[in-house]
């Protein structure tokens, strides 16, 4: 047996630390000693609110391979990784498929690692949908949340022009520029057209965004933290001079791209310190119900990681 966090609608977050059995590899998967997990408002919704009593949920993690997966694929035993699945993260052993999850640089804070898969591989996979930023103005929305600092850290490592917007500039506006924002906008109104945009927030955000987009530019669609509808105003979708050519992507993250390969990548720039991970909040997992209300409450400008100990 081992511990976990499950799912318990009684409690009053709707989680507790109990005892499961240990997860059974299947010949591609590897069996990983977790270390760190990253929460993500998502798995409140999909993997906690909406999943029975005694599920072991959690999309993020990061540990070291305790088994190595029968069939030779992934990581040797001993290698640390980061790690995604659609649930079983958030326990002290994960079954994983190797297709999904990564070497972690020797020595680096697993913690960091664990905000990576989610957060990480959706701003890569959005800015690879965009297409080369050299020289470029995008535009990240949502930008002082986990998938927009990273977006906007690539875009800037990119070459681009990044444009920052966030619901509290005043809040939120040091942080960002230090991160690379060129500009930092509570608003849209008066941002110059830009070539893409990676937008975490969705309704009217997102419209407003895709009015700025120039000919051949790109919005990707990355999240949807709204209520609001997307409602494209009668002629927004009508080419004329300047705006020709102009698309709106959506991508299902974990085959959006080579996700193994770029899930590395991105540790080994975490691990370097050429990107920030965000981390605005870190305990013990014994203290998930305070992780839990902050994400709930949206009082968490970054990621939140619960330490398995």
């Amino acid at each position: 047996m081992m511990r976990a966090l499950i799912v318990d609608h009684s409690a009053p977050k709707k989680l507790r630390l109990g005892d499961v059995p240990d997860p059974a590899p299947t010949p591609h998967q590897a069996l990983v000693a977790v270390a760190a997990i990253s929460l993500n408002f998502g798995d409140l919704v999909d993997n906690v609110a909406n999943a029975v009593d005694g599920t072991v949920p959690g999309w993020e993690a990061a540990g070291i391979v305790r088994a190595a997966a029968r069939d030779g694929s992934g990581p040797a035993e001993g290698t640390p990784v980061a790690t995604f699945g659609w649930t079983g993260g958030w326990a002290e052993l994960r079954a994983v498929d190797t297709a999904l999850l990564s070497r972690a640089p020797s020595g680096a804070d697993l913690g960091a690692m664990a905000t990576i898969p989610v957060a990480g591989v959706s701003a890569l996979a959005a800015l690879d949908r965009i297409g080369p930023t050299l020289g470029r103005r995008i535009l990240v929305t949502g930008a002082s949340g986990g998938v927009g600092r990273y977006a906007l850290q690539l875009a800037r490592l990119g070459g681009a022009f990044v444009i920052a917007a966030t619901s509290d500039a005043a809040r939120h506006g040091d942080a960002l520029r230090a991160l690379g924002a060129h500009e930092v906008r509570q608003s849209l109104s008066g941002v110059a057209p830009v070539d893409g945009v990676v937008d975490t927030v969705g309704g009217r955000v997102l419209i407003e965004a895709f009015q700025l987009l120039r000919r051949d530019g790109t919005l990707v669609a990355v999240g949807h933290v709204t209520d609001e509808p997307e409602i494209f105003p009668v002629g927004l979708l009508t080419s004329r001079a300047g705006q020709d050519n102009r698309s709106v992507h959506t991508f299902f993250m974990p085959e959006a791209a080579d996700f193994a390969h770029g899930l590395e990548w991105l540790c080994e720039q975490v691990a370097s310190g050429t990107i920030d991970p965000g981390i605005a909040w870190r305990g013990s997992w014994s203290e998930a119900d305070t992780a839990v209300d902050l994400l709930q409450r949206r009082q968490l400008n970054g990621k939140a990681v619960l330490e398995v100990r």
